[in-house]
């Protein structure tokens, strides 16, 4: 994309727009103003050109065309060189979305590389070049105010994961099979936001240390700790929230041994009640085995066979079935099986 807005500031009011990066620096040295580029997502050649110009450290260059760094503070002799993590909610798709900014700042430059839409950096410009007291502190006051923009932006994150986190614990005794997942992904979220907040209490609480050696203006002093104490609440919100979803993910994992311990009792006390069954049915199947056993034999129709012609032949025989019926019950009723 390139240059997306190219100034010189004198005296805390906008002298100039320049056409070029040439004429932008040019100018800046015969006002001796205060030169402000934008950058969004440049191209290697488009940094190395800036970089040339004034001089910045290789390293930090090198950091602004690779990107993907993790927020930090550097300072190589009188510049400082300043990566954050931006960050914005997408309420449509419920999730966090990370961005990149780099700054370069100068004794009379500042240099921003935007890497995705968030911080709104038009935003931040219109507020300095609505209150010229206040860009008329330097490039020190650019700084803070990005700053600033980058550290309200975390606050509609915030939010946002608040009410996911909200949501989860409604999911939880609903017992929603997905609310697993949608744990995990929103910690993913969250440890990622803590990457991103954390390093800026660093940032803002080196700033403070350096402020007197490198002469800040006392107001902006305490607008720097006024940005810090909001990052400081963000950053322990951050780590709030980790802390409700490793809680969410332990409660999670015992409801889920819960429904498998009472899934395992059912199928037990199921097993067991089969069981009885099962012993019912083969002691009335051994007790009415008894009596088909004696006429099965008898029903052979053989000519010899015990008893066949004796008078008292049938009697005996119900007896029997009937005898061995009944201490087959009484044998089985004793191991309680009926």
């Amino acid at each position: 994309m390139g240059i997306v807005d190219n100034a010189v500031y004198v005296d805390g009011r906008r002298t100039a727009n320049p056409s070029s990066l040439d004429e932008t620096f040019e100018t800046m040295r015969e006002r001796h103003g205060l030169a402000w580029v934008g950058l969004y997502r440049p191209s290697e050649a488009e940094i190395r050109a800036v970089a040339e110009e004034l001089s910045l450290h290789h390293l930090a260059v090198d950091d602004a065309i690779a990107a993907h760094q993790r927020p930090k503070l550097e300072r190589y002799d009188d510049n400082l060189f300043v990566v954050l993590r931006p960050a914005r909610y997408l309420d449509a798709e419920e999730r966090v979305e990370f961005g990149e900014l780099h700054v370069f700042v100068g004794p009379d430059f500042v240099v921003t590389v935007r890497h995705a839409e968030s911080p709104d950096v038009g935003a931040v410009r219109r507020r300095l070049e609505s209150t010229p007291e206040l860009l008329r502190l330097g490039p020190e006051a650019i700084l803070y105010a990005v700053l600033d923009q980058v550290v309200d932006e975390y606050a509609p994150v915030v939010a946002g994961l608040q009410n996911d986190i909200d949501e989860i614990e409604d999911q939880l005794f609903s017992g929603d099979p997905a609310v697993s997942r949608r744990i995990y992904e929103l910690s993913r979220e969250v440890i990622a936001f803590q990457r991103a907040t954390h390093p800026v209490v660093g940032i803002l609480q080196s700033l403070e240390r350096g402020s007197e050696k490198y002469g800040v203006d006392i107001e902006l002093q305490r607008n720097l700790r006024d940005v810090l104490d909001h990052s400081l609440r963000l950053a322990e919100q951050a780590d709030s929230f980790r802390v409700l979803l490793q809680n969410a993910l332990m409660v999670q994992a015992t409801l889920v041994a819960q429904h498998q311990n009472e899934e395992m009792r059912r199928l037990s006390e199921t097993s067991l009640a089969q069981g009885e069954e099962v012993k019912k049915i083969s002691s009335w199947a051994a007790i009415l085995f008894a009596p088909t056993l004696v006429g099965t034999i008898y029903g052979m129709n053989f000519e010899r066979m015990p008893e066949l012609g004796w008078g008292l032949g049938y009697p005996a025989a119900v007896a029997a079935m009937v005898a061995m019926g009944f201490a087959l019950y009484l044998i089985f009723k004793r191991h309680k099986w009926l």
